[in-house]
């Protein structure tokens, strides 16, 4: 197995085969992120891919979860992705899942007999990183993709038999605009109806152009309460039908505080927690835990 630079992967993923079919990011330009920065973008040669497929099946006795990385491999034309999923299933025959990043984009690219095709061939699930339900907040983090267009590609991918995990950022839009961020955040969820959502909370590193903002002033984080005061307000804004199944969660090491249930069931236990969290500041992560 040859891996080029640092591998990034969903937390969820800790268990599965990491098969590197892009190097880097095609977009690499949100402000928030310093991921991918090291590298250049190129698409890995089928064969090479297919000579790694082939060293693990010799390593590893038994593989039964498999994540394409880097950060969008969902940007490969959809021949090669059937390719490539279709030489994991030969290898593992043992493999129930093999899950992807993507975004908006990578799937608008797709039509929805592509999307069915690749959900035919193994493909369980695209993590997408929405990251706000504000277009102002998207326009701002150099996003490239709008609030619709995110909605709609969640849409196409669970009407493909796909799941969607849909990532949010806490706090990306500073002390400024968190209660848009907030607000448009939850009714975004409740246009796009993911079968999971998910929360982190913004920390700034080395290499993300935000970060010189928050050096210099120009933007300005949340504090803890703040964001717990957000993470409220988004949940509130919330609406789902009582048939609607969203598994919540705001557990990354990121987080303040940990969350998790299923929308809309479990919305009112965690807002009672959250506020809770309000009255006592001890429930709080200390910042010296939190991690990317």
């Amino acid at each position: 197995m040859r891996y080029e630079g640092m591998i990034y992967r969903p937390p969820s993923e800790a268990y599965s085969l990491l098969l590197q079919v892009t190097i880097g990011c095609s977009h690499n330009k949100c402000r928030f992120c310093s991921m991918f920065k090291d590298k250049n973008f190129r698409v890995r040669g089928i064969e090479e891919i297919f000579r790694d497929i082939d060293e693990c099946r010799m390593a590893y006795r038994y593989v039964d979860r498999v994540f394409l990385c880097d950060g969008d491999a969902l940007c490969l034309a959809t021949d090669k992705l059937l390719a490539i999923l279709e030489y994991i299933g030969k290898k593992f025959p043992e493999c129930e899942r093999v899950n992807v990043y993507g975004s908006p984009k990578d799937v608008l690219r797709k039509t929805p007999e592509e999307l069915v095709l690749l959900r035919n061939a193994g493909m369980e699930m695209i993590y997408i990183g929405a990251e706000s339900g504000s277009d102002k907040v998207l326009a701002d983090v150099c996003k490239g993709a709008t609030r619709d267009e995110i909605i709609e590609a969640v849409r196409r991918i669970e009407d493909a038999g796909i799941k969607a995990s849909v990532t949010f950022i806490s706090g990306l839009a500073g002390r400024d605009g968190w209660r848009e961020h907030a607000v448009e955040t939850g009714t975004m969820i409740s246009e796009m109806r993911p079968s999971y959502a998910a929360l982190l909370t913004l920390m700034t590193e080395e290499g993300a152009p935000l970060t010189e903002d928050v050096k210099s002033g120009k933007f300005k984080l949340l504090s803890p309460e703040e964001v717990i005061a957000e993470t409220a307000l988004l949940l509130e804004n919330v609406n789902l039908p009582e048939d609607a199944e969203c598994v919540f969660r705001s557990n990354h090491a990121s987080n303040y505080l940990s969350l998790a249930g299923n929308l809309p069931a479990d919305k009112e236990k965690m807002l009672a927690q959250l506020r809770r969290a309000m009255q006592d500041r001890g429930m709080l992560k200390d910042e010296r835990f939190r991690a990317l």
